[in-house]
């Protein structure tokens, strides 16, 4: 199984940035540690399994002074025993990370560092609401490598109101310069609620046009992949063997445990006839909801995936990957073959070419990846 833990803390909220975050100050986090462990103890046995990779997610995990980050680490250690661990993965913010935090995170076993870098522009980072420089993610890289973690992820942004093709390909540029093992580039999303939501409603900002910003997500597949770096999933690159092991459980739908404010979770609940079902959770995501969860004991309500939206989920997810899905794997999981379940609305998209079936193996083509979701839509149940 695979285990999440959100640090809701963020320094200053970015401009885009709809997940659960919070300003508190440093006097909270202590607190919220001490939940997390409680969270931690009272749902130890939802382990069925040895946990494989853990990734601390945020908000901004680097913000937790060195002494509360090692407590929660061994606190979840004594819990969940990290020895089969093979990928500890950290988010960090450029803006916050100092050498001893570094040090510190690398004594603990974070073997995997995930940098926002988003854009190599100060002027973007401005209109994203970013606390850092670019210069802030060189120094962290460095620093990084200095403590001895050396597997590195970089996130960065494309379709950024007034960014241009020319400004992406010097984003990907100087991420390149950084020789990253992973690079994430995700399509800007602008979430409502958001105050770059609220600009660009009021026209205050403007967004790249839809050919531009198909044109970035080109420029990135071709350039990345020159420099050493395989898109084995539509948004994520790396060199071979530095595939994100976290993520790729997710989308293979290994079950997981999220600790945390908001954080989800997804256990297998059992095998039958005709499939496999899952339960999936989410933490409450307020500060007073989720405390009183830990408080009295009380799990958040059981969303069931029926074997019939677990196919699909197998599908959805499947499809994101360059490999594709495996019909060897899909029949185990689902007791149901692939082209059985969805072969007749697969034949029209590998005729087109937009889907290619080798063997037991059903992937996008080039051109499939770039129309997913409207492939993904005649593919749902009705």
């Amino acid at each position: 199984m695979e285990l999440y833990v959100h640090i809701p803390f963020c320094r200053k909220k970015c401009r885009y940035c709809s997940f659960v975050s919070f300003t508190e100050k440093e006097s909270d986090y202590e607190a919220y540690i001490d939940l997390l462990l409680k969270e931690a103890e009272w749902r130890a046995d939802e382990a069925e399994e040895p946990v494989r990779t853990v990734y601390i997610g945020g908000g901004t995990p680097s913000l937790l002074p060195p002494r509360l980050f090692s407590r929660l680490i061994h606190g979840l250690d004594s819990i969940y025993d990290f020895s089969s661990v093979s990928e500890f993965t950290s988010e960090a913010n450029p803006g916050t990370v100092t050498k001893a935090w570094l040090d510190n995170a690398c004594e603990l076993g974070i073997n995997r560092l995930s940098f926002g870098m988003q854009a190599a522009q100060d002027s973007l980072l401005l209109i994203l609401g970013r606390i850092h420089h670019q210069e802030d993610v060189i120094r962290s890289v460095e620093l990084a490598r200095q403590s001895g973690i050396t597997n590195i992820n970089l996130d960065l942004i494309f379709g950024i109101p007034s960014q241009t093709e020319e400004n992406w390909i010097e984003t990907l540029r100087a991420a390149v310069e950084l020789k990253p093992a992973h690079i994430s580039a995700y399509g800007l999303i602008p979430e409502e609620g958001t105050p770059l939501y609220e600009d660009l409603r009021l026209n205050r900002l403007q967004l790249p046009d839809t050919d531009t910003e198909r044109n970035m997500y080109s420029s990135a597949v071709s350039f990345l992949r020159s420099m050493g770096l395989e898109r084995y999933e539509i948004s994520n690159f790396a060199t071979p063997g530095f595939e994100c092991i976290h993520n790729i459980g997710y989308w293979t739908q290994v079950p997981y445990t999220g600790l945390g404010i908001s954080a989800a979770s997804m256990t297998r609940l059992c095998s039958l006839p005709d499939g496999v079902t899952y339960i999936r959770k989410t933490n409450p995501d307020s500060w007073p909801e989720y405390a009183a969860m830990i408080r009295n004991r009380i799990s958040p309500p059981d969303e069931i995936i029926s074997c019939r939206e677990a196919r699909f989920e197998s599908v959805m997810l499947g499809f994101r990957l360059a490999e594709g899905i495996n019909e060897d794997t899909f029949m185990k999981m689902h007791k149901v073959s692939l082209e059985e379940s969805y072969g007749n609305r697969l034949k029209p998209f590998v005729d087109n070419g937009l889907i290619i079936h080798e063997g037991k193996q059903w992937r996008m083509s080039e051109r499939g990846l770039d129309i997913q979701n409207a492939i993904l839509s005649e593919l749902m149940d009705d």
